[in-house]
């Protein structure tokens, strides 16, 4: 049995089961709609961010263990106008606040009074602050404790702004949470239009919201099932909703216009099913294994942030995929005809015309009758847009992530400018000896000689001995910088540079050198990353057409693309270009964990076009052996296909531009700048240009290869029902 014949006889096993189907597919639904919404309260809200078992975790934890917790978790800014931070009145009001909050709450507090520190006193003594570590084990523990007392912070006749960790974490969540919202009630109602407009019918324009409800559900339902073995971020289940519903408008695009070509070729609807999962349903197939691949390769990186993305990506890209294998093929084969029904135009009843006076065949050979001049200008074009990327500078997210008016921002923003030596967040040094401190001469003077080492290092402010418990001592250090810039992370490595006092081992921590730790696990995983996703969709895009050439082709053609959308990024969210009329501040760094996401499942979807298109391109090539005019058959079929996808991607994600936090709004803006140029330049333009030139080496594969693939390759075979030049184009989906 060929390929061609497996998918074919999958679709008759759907025809005969689709009762057996659809049951189920509901039964699934309902049961995800019960049980399965349930994931967002089992998912963890806060943190995820930081690289584990790091370096500055161990110091932490070390810290932790000798002196108890010493974290910044809340940061209470007092200001009055009037009255100095040296006045009984000013005194009275804060202690007094801090004295009333429930110790079953919060652990410690810090204040000018309690330390003594002038470090707690602003330049013009007008503000002071508190800081509170907050009691829990994790994060979501702090984050409770620090709700039960948030409303009891306020301090009489004081001005009170509340920042630090756990406030900033709750605000990005609470602040994405409500973006994500009003992006959904902004773009679901012009979604539900333009997929009628673009299917002309509506019970085929709700096929695709049908596979996205049973992928979101589907996979809501298996993320709160592994969240009952492994901690998974609350930020998966946006990562969920965006996947399953544009891949469920992809698939559900590819398999209602090919089942739309084949009612009008196949004598019987059982014929035109069975065409339809044999051809689409083998493409969504290799698509969605493809896409799959992409995402999970977020799995290898031990940020919990990151793996979650992935845990949830792959979930839905699988759900997606398997129901658009069985629920799609049933509910086609139950409608039939009718799935032109309760349309808006009658273009969608209208036979079928001749592929070569379709809009995108014309554009495919005006391309292939000059592909060097259309290749060189497109890719010059392209590689000056992505130039930025070269400067890319990385850094850590803040609050100043978070809208101007917003209390963590004015907190983290007032500490910045209004007091020395970043009292909240040094650069923390535990020294650990091999045995007591005290009573040791020789290891005291060795770590005094430590101290000194560190108030030397370019840019350090001050150093402290804060705390000495047997053989552990902790050193605060301070620096002027801000703590998430380039700057203060090159001082942490100066700092963790200095020689370790004789017979002591040395452990820097803090928020910025959790932050070097965070890049530096980043960069190290990302290449095995990258090579996870070249090698896994060159190898599924061999058994996919038989050819070495096309897989390399698209991943050259992905880069291309992507490096467009990571150039736009640099120039807007980096450089602060156009800040204004995207209502954010620009901190000249660029948080690595977004545009990471952003590359796998911008990937991923992109070789979801590619797949699409070379899938129509290689079956005509197989009927006709003819590389130019298959290419532009190809395009006709499902270029519209294609960019009506994009557009309605575009529709999904685009609100997201217009996120309050900076880190939303750079998601949604470079997914749109990676989807037009992808739907529009690199599919439309490049893809035809590069094959034209190419010619019959697009298909080239050295013997053993091409053997091997007539082996085990998932190729399609010759059929009699193979296309021929004039064959219907995909004028009922997209109208030429």
């Amino acid at each position: 049995m060929n390929q061609l014949n497996l998918f074919e006889s999958w679709g008759r096993v759907v025809i005969r089961r689709r009762r057996s189907i659809l049951v189920t597919g509901v039964i699934g639904v309902l049961f995800g709609v019960v049980w399965g919404t349930g994931v967002i309260g089992q998912l963890q809200g806060a943190g995820g961010f930081n690289a584990p078992n790091s370096a500055s975790q161990t110091e932490s934890a070390l810290a932790t263990s000798a002196f108890g917790r010493d974290a910044g978790d809340v940061v209470v800014l007092y200001s009055s106008a009037t009255k100095s931070v040296h006045s009984s009145a000013f005194q009275s009001a804060v202690t007094s606040t801090m004295a009333k909050l429930p110790r079953a709450d919060v652990l410690s507090s810090a204040t000018y009074w309690s330390t003594g520190s002038s470090q707690f006193v602003s330049a013009n003594a007008h503000e002071t602050f508190a800081v509170l570590e907050m009691k829990g084990s994790n994060d979501d523990d702090r984050q409770n404790s620090y709700d039960a007392i948030k409303a009891d912070l306020n301090a009489p006749g004081l001005s009170t702004s509340v920042g630090g960790l756990v406030p900033t974490d709750e605000s990005l969540s609470n602040q994405t949470t409500k973006d994500i919202r009003r992006a959904e009630s902004l773009s679901f109602p012009i979604l539900l239009i333009l997929l009628l407009l673009i299917f002309g019918s509506l019970t085929a324009a709700g096929l695709p919201l049908a596979i996205g409800a049973v992928g979101i559900l589907g996979s809501f339902t298996a993320l709160r099932v592994l969240a009952l073995f492994t901690p998974i971020s609350i930020f998966s289940a946006n990562v969920t909703t965006i996947m399953g519903l544009g891949l469920a408008i992809d698939y559900g695009l590819f398999m209602v216009s090919r089942f739309r070509e084949e009612l009008h070729r196949q004598p019987t609807v059982e014929e035109a099913v069975v065409r339809t999962v044999a051809t689409a349903g083998r493409t969504v197939m290799f698509s969605g294994i493809t896409v799959a691949i992409s995402v999970a390769s977020l799995m290898l990186f031990p940020e919990l942030f990151l793996r979650s993305m992935g845990y949830g990506g792959v979930l839905t890209v699988l759900v997606d995929m398997l129901a658009a294998l069985t629920v799609m093929p049933a509910l086609l084969f139950l409608l039939g005809p009718r799935v032109n029904s309760m349309r808006i135009r009658k273009a969608i009843k209208r036979p079928p015309v001749a592929v070569e006076s379709g809009r995108w065949y014309q554009m495919a050979t005006r391309v292939m009758r000059r592909p060097v001049a259309y290749m060189v200008v497109i890719v010059v074009i392209l590689l000056a847009l992505g130039s930025p990327f070269l400067h890319a500078v990385w850094g850590g997210a803040d609050a100043t992530a978070l809208p101007l008016g917003s209390a963590p921002r004015i907190v983290t923003q007032t500490l910045n400018h209004d007091f020395p030596n970043n009292p909240s967040t040094p650069i923390e040094a535990i020294v650990k000896f091999n045995g007591p401190i005290k009573g040791s001469s020789t290891r005291q003077a060795e770590l005094s000689t430590y101290v000194k080492q560190l108030a030397g290092v370019p840019g350090v402010t001050g150093t402290q001995l804060t705390g000495v418990r047997g053989d552990i001592a902790r050193v605060d250090t301070g620096y002027a910088s801000n703590p998430n810039s380039p700057t203060s992370e090159s001082i942490v490595k100066d700092v963790r540079a200095i020689a370790n006092p004789a017979g002591a081992q040395v452990f820097v921590g803090g928020q910025t050198a959790e932050l070097v730790d965070t890049l530096s696990s980043m960069g190290s995983v990302l290449p095995w990353m990258l090579l996870v996703m070249g090698l896994a969709t060159f190898v599924m895009l061999f058994l996919a057409f038989g050819s070495v050439v096309l897989p390399l082709k698209a991943i050259v053609m992905n880069v291309l693309s992507l490096s467009v959308m990571f150039g736009v990024l640099v120039w807007i969210f980096q450089e602060g270009h156009l800040s204004g009329f995207f209502s954010f501040t620009a901190n000249g760094t660029l948080n690595p964990s977004t545009p990471i996401l952003m590359f796998a499942v911008m990937f991923g979807l992109s070789m979801d076009y590619e797949v699409f298109l070379l899938s129509r391109i290689r079956e005509h090539y197989l009927a006709s052996r003819d590389n130019a005019t298959s290419i532009a058959v190809g395009l006709q079929r499902t270029g519209g296909i294609i960019t009506s996808a994009a557009a309605l991607l575009v529709i999904v994600v685009g609100p997201f531009s217009l996120s309050s936090v900076s880190f939303t709004k750079l998601m949604g803006v470079g997914m749109i700048v990676a989807l037009v140029v992808d739907a529009s330049i690199i599919r439309v333009v490049l893809v035809p240009a590069t094959m034209k030139l190419m010619g019959r080496v697009n298909w080239w594969a050295p013997g053993p290869l091409r053997r091997l693939h007539e082996r085990i390759g998932l190729g399609e075979g010759e059929s009699s029902n193979a296309p021929n030049s004039s064959a219907s184009p995909v004028s009922e989906l997209v109208t030429s």
